[in-house]
């Protein structure tokens, strides 16, 4: 997900702070809902509406808005939403693992089934409107327990014991650029469903792989509120933050450029103003907590050297080392093969100056201040660009869905559970390591 650095490329919701389950306060004229949201604009086109169809999940939504309206109080509210956030969650994780009913002829592995359902049942939260009353607040709270527990961000556990060796962490990203094609999928989400809960084979033994999605909207990572999804922000750092110190190896991954994978080597604080899934643009440094010591770069401690030698599938893996910098006492940006020199101030990583290098700049900082730098393997992986079939490149006239589109997303499946299986077998073996120097 790395637009800004080149911008013919293609390419993560806060926990509410939770209000009180006291009585809630009366809902006032001001606490009526906004107008649609720009995600939810889209919802009602044509091809999110197929997509919903042909996966059965297009019954979701009405069922949750019949379990809301059965609430009477709000903490019976909060209870449905957990409960139903999850749920979803769940059912996306089953049908991409073959679990259940397909609910359809939409082939299992596709990720954008989750991402129209969780939006449907946003809508019907942020227009619900009880007789009990929802202030602003409760309903921000709503919203984010709903994001959160339909990402899987509150599921992720590893089991004790169990002959289970390792632990792996791995991120995706919803959908994105939908106004340029309203069908695309993202093969980074598709991946975290196709392996949440899954046990890879190690040379070691086994290792168990836990999973979570993140939104493609600035705000979610930055702090604050948004009518429209919720309060508290940092959605990163909320997530992972009780989860590296128990992980043996973590990857983020996102969707990057046409026809190859990317070890991304550097990641710089900088938000270079790509338009989210918004439709809003930010531009600034990445916002974090203690910015009196935050650094301008990040680095990969993913063993990106056997990676790249191994032969992981049908596409290329790189170790990419180039930034964009502003280099100490320069005005102008320049771009760097090598990666950043000391002191400079950085305007994309190797993973450009979108969200992907954002979460990948934001989980490896908190890594190091966790103290796990030299300890914890973790970076930022961009899969390749998932492409339609031949013939079917029209947004306005495409189908939905292909053979090929479908063997590319397989593809890219099979190949980033190569990638890891090498990288904890490398992390393994001092000499697989291949982490690149950190310059702050």
């Amino acid at each position: 997900m790395s637009f800004p650095r080149v911008r013919v490329r293609i390419g993560v919701l806060g926990l509410a702070l939770l209000a009180g389950l006291a009585a809630p306060t009366t809902a006032s004229a001001a606490d009526a809902p906004a107008a649609p949201t720009v995600e939810e604009q889209r919802l009602d086109r044509a091809a999110p509406q197929e997509i919903l169809r042909r996966s059965g999940f297009d019954a979701v939504a009405p069922e949750f808005a019949r379990a809301l309206g059965k609430a009477r109080s709000y903490a019976r509210a909060r209870a449905v939403v957990v409960d139903q956030g999850a749920t979803l969650w769940q059912r996306a994780v089953d049908r991409a693992q073959g679990r259940g009913s397909a609910g359809g002829d939409l082939s299992r592995d596709d990720d954008r089934p989750l991402y129209w359902a969780r939006l449907a049942l946003v809508r019907e939260l942020r227009l619900w409107e009880p007789s009990f009353g929802v202030s602003d607040e409760q309903r921000a709270a709503l919203l984010g327990e709903l994001e959160r527990n339909s990402r899987g961000q509150t599921a992720i556990r590893y089991p004790c014991g169990g002959g289970v060796l390792k632990r792996v962490l791995v991120t995706g990203f919803d959908p994105f650029t939908l106004d340029r094609d309203v069908r695309i999928s993202n093969p980074s989400g598709a991946t975290a469903l196709a392996l949440d809960g899954t046990v890879i084979q190690t040379a070691e033994g086994p290792a168990r792989v836990e999973t979570a999605v993140f939104p493609v909207r600035w705000q979610d990572f930055a702090g604050g509120t948004s009518q429209a999804f919720g309060s508290g922000g940092r959605t990163v750092e909320r997530t992972l933050r009780p989860v590296l110190p128990k992980v043996d190896l973590f990857a983020t991954v996102s969707q990057g450029r046409v026809g190859r994978f990317d070890v991304e080597r550097t990641n710089g604080a900088w938000r270079g103003g790509f338009a989210d899934n918004e439709n809003i643009g930010v531009t600034g440094t990445v916002p974090v907590t203690d910015p009196a010591s935050q650094p301008q770069w990040t680095s990969t401690t993913l063993p990106y050297k056997a990676i790249v030698a191994a032969n992981t599938g049908r596409f290329p893996v790189y170790d990419n080392t180039a930034v964009t910098e502003i280099p100490v006492g320069g005005t102008v940006p320049v771009v760097r093969a090598d990666g950043p020199t000391a002191g400079s101030t950085a305007r994309a990583g190797g993973g450009g100056d979108y969200l992907s290098n954002e979460i990948a700049y934001r989980a490896t900082l908190l890594r190091d201040r966790l103290g796990l730098g030299a300890t914890l393997p973790g970076g930022h992986v961009h899969t390749p660009v998932l492409q339609f079939g031949t013939g079917n490149t029209d947004p306005a006239t495409g189908a939905v869905t292909d053979p090929e589109f479908v063997r590319n997303r397989l593809d890219i499946i099979a190949q980033v559970r190569s990638i890891l299986t090498v990288a904890v077998d490398a992390s393994s073996d001092s000499s697989g390591q291949g982490a690149g120097a950190d310059v702050s």
